[in-house]
Formats: C-alpha cells, sequence, structure tokens
C-alpha cells in the first residue's frame, strides 16, 4: 500500500511539471548566441499567446543609402549683356551691344586614394558698335586632366601628373586693322605635361599644384606669325637684303617649374571671390624670368539664376612682344609689357 501511495504522488509530481510547459512556452534560445559575441534577439520569446517577437526591417536588410557614383560633375552656363543706346542725345555717344558666353564643365573622380580632375572653360565675348564691323573682346578656350594618387591614407597630398591645354577659336585683330590677324586658333596654343603633387582642401575650395618637371610646349600654326617669330617661336632667316632663307618654326618646347593655384573664398553671404593663378619658369632660357598667368573674379550673387561680376585678367610672358605703331605708321616691336584685361558684366547664370 504504502508503495502504492508513494507511486501514485511521484507520478503526480511528474505530470504537475510538465502541465507547465505544455501550457506555457517559458523561452526559447536563439542558436546565434553560441556564435555571435552579441547574439541576435531570439525570434520567439512566448508565453501560450505570443507575448514578444522580432521582425527585421527592410532597411537593414538591403542598404537605401549611400555613395551611388564615384563621379562629380559641374555643369556651369553663364551669358553676360550690355547695351547703349542714343537718341537725339546732344553730348554724342554711338550704339552698341556686347556679349560675353562662358561655360565651365567639369568631371572628377574619386575612389580608393585615386583621384581624377577633368575640367573645360571656354569664354566668348562680341561687340557690335554703330559704324564698326563685328569684333571680339574674349576669347579663351582650356582643358585641363590631372590624375593622382593619396601621398598616404585619407591625406590631401596627391602624387600627381597634369596635362593642360590653352588657345582660342576665333582670329583676332589689333583693331582697326583688320587685313592681318595677330592670333587665331592654335596661334598661339599652349601644352603642358608634367608630374608633381597636388594638394587638395576638404571643400574642395582650395588647390595648389606643384611640379619641378613640367614640359610647356608653344605652337604657332600661322606661318606668317611663326616667320615673324611671334609668341617665343624662332622666327625666319633672312639674307640682307630680307629674302627669306628659312622660314620661320611653328612650335617650342620648354622644361622648367610650374605653380598653379585655385582658389573660391566666401567673403559675404552673396559675394564669392576667385583666384586662378599659373606660374612657370624654364630652366634653361633665363630661369627665373616668370610666366604670370593670373585670373581674379568677385562674382555678386543677385538670386538663383543672375549674378554681376567684377574681375582682372593679369599675363606677363617675355616670349610675347608687344607690336606697336612707328611714327610713320608701320608696326614694329614694342618689347615686353604686362598685359591687363578688365570685365564688368551682369548676366544670367545657369547651374545644372
Amino acid at each position: 500500500m504504502k508503495k502504492l501511495l508513494i507511486s501514485i504522488l511521484f507520478f503526480g509530481f511528474f505530470l504537475h511539471g510538465y502541465s507547465q510547459s505544455f501550457g506555457e512556452i517559458q523561452e526559447v534560445e536563439a542558436i546565434g548566441d553560441n556564435l555571435y559575441p552579441i547574439g541576435p534577439i531570439p525570434f520567439i520569446r512566448t508565453s501560450f499567446d505570443i507575448v514578444d517577437f522580432y521582425q527585421f526591417e527592410f532597411n537593414e536588410l538591403v542598404p537605401t543609402t549611400g555613395r551611388t557614383s564615384f563621379w562629380e560633375s559641374v555643369n556651369k552656363f553663364t551669358l553676360d549683356l550690355s547695351e547703349v543706346a542714343f537718341v537725339n542725345w546732344n553730348a554724342g555717344g554711338a550704339n552698341s551691344i556686347s556679349g560675353l558666353y562662358g561655360m565651365n564643365i567639369a568631371r572628377t573622380y574619386r575612389n580608393v586614394g585615386f583621384r581624377w580632375d577633368n575640367q573645360f572653360r571656354f569664354r566668348y565675348g562680341i561687340n557690335q558698335q554703330e559704324g564698326q564691323e563685328l569684333r571680339k573682346t574674349d576669347d579663351d578656350l582650356e582643358f585641363s586632366s590631372s590624375f593622382g594618387y593619396e601621398v598616404s591614407k585619407n591625406s590631401r597630398w596627391f602624387y600627381t601628373g597634369k596635362f593642360r591645354f590653352k588657345t582660342q577659336v576665333a582670329r583676332g585683330f589689333n583693331y582697326p586693322d583688320t587685313e592681318a590677324s595677330i592670333s587665331e586658333f592654335m596661334a598661339p596654343g599652349y601644352v603642358f605635361l608634367g608630374v608633381g603633387a597636388k594638394y587638395v582642401e576638404f571643400n574642395e575650395k582650395f588647390e595648389l599644384y606643384l611640379s619641378p618637371l613640367t614640359q610647356k610646349s608653344t605652337f604657332v600654326l600661322n606661318q606668317r606669325l611663326a616667320n615673324q617669330g611671334a609668341f617665343g617661336v624662332r622666327g625666319a632667316v633672312r639674307d640682307s637684303q630680307g629674302n627669306m632663307i628659312k622660314e620661320g618654326k611653328t612650335s617650342r618646347n620648354e622644361l622648367g617649374i610650374l605653380i598653379t593655384n585655385e582658389l573660391e573664398q566666401k567673403i559675404f553671404d552673396s559675394t564669392s571671390l576667385i583666384s586662378r593663378l599659373s606660374l612657370y619658369t624654364d630652366y634653361i632660357n633665363n630661369f627665373g624670368n616668370v610666366d604670370v598667368d593670373w585670373e581674379l573674379i568677385f562674382e555678386f550673387d543677385i538670386n538663383h539664376f543672375m549674378r554681376a561680376s567684377l574681375g582682372a585678367h593679369i599675363r606677363y610672358d617675355d616670349d610675347i612682344k608687344i607690336r606697336k605703331e612707328a611714327s610713320d605708321g608701320t608696326p614694329e616691336d614694342g618689347g615686353t609689357a604686362i598685359q591687363l584685361k578688365q570685365q564688368l558684366g551682369i548676366g544670367v547664370v545657369l547651374d545644372l
């Protein structure tokens, strides 16, 4: 009898323990707890009715933000117009209209320490004044490309090779003389090719390029200008009577040091300062005599589509001689001088 009571009591405790596990799931341990240091959140921690559960969100499985391209682009187009008209104006004057078109297209590739910068700039201006033919006021075509690799991880210095090309697209004259051009496409044309180091700020508003080894090639593909020795090429060889013995060369090569700097600085909320500077000196021919090309521009934002600009462009090149008119009316060599251009305009800007 005692054995029967003990058996019934033991069986009762056994059924009571299993009745709890049958009616309620206490906890399910995630297998991942043994695999990951932190461990995932269990899918189920519940009673007979589910108290808590974990569900993956879509954003945790598929990234929806992040870099979609290693290329950055700039597409900027400007058009400045000015006009003056007179009707019975007793102070006198001539009706005129002028325009200046500009474009700046840039593409930059950045990935894993590599940086590839490409930029195309073009400006062309014309002026039409009453009683005169259409005249060119500005003409500049420039393309540059530089490829670099960072000196160290996350450094702002890059080992860089750089290519730069400059010329103009239309014929230029020493007005009012329009018989013989003083410049045209690839007369002159400049090609710079070198290696060095480039520093770029995080905000991309400051850039400095230093090259101890750059080849500068000057092209004058107009034989008449080449015979005159224009833009530093070797002129034609003539005898004592002025007869040509040998035509002038259409190109000239130099090897020297190139330093360029580009700066864009916000002065006020609607005013920006843009500076582009290029310095070059040749190792062999008159080392220390520096060619200067400096462009300084103030831009005033009126609204999103309109802006005003005030700029100056200074050039000095010992190889470029200024042509002057002698007392008898014939042209003569006026030597080397500083070239200066100043512009003031207001117009439309389109930034895509």
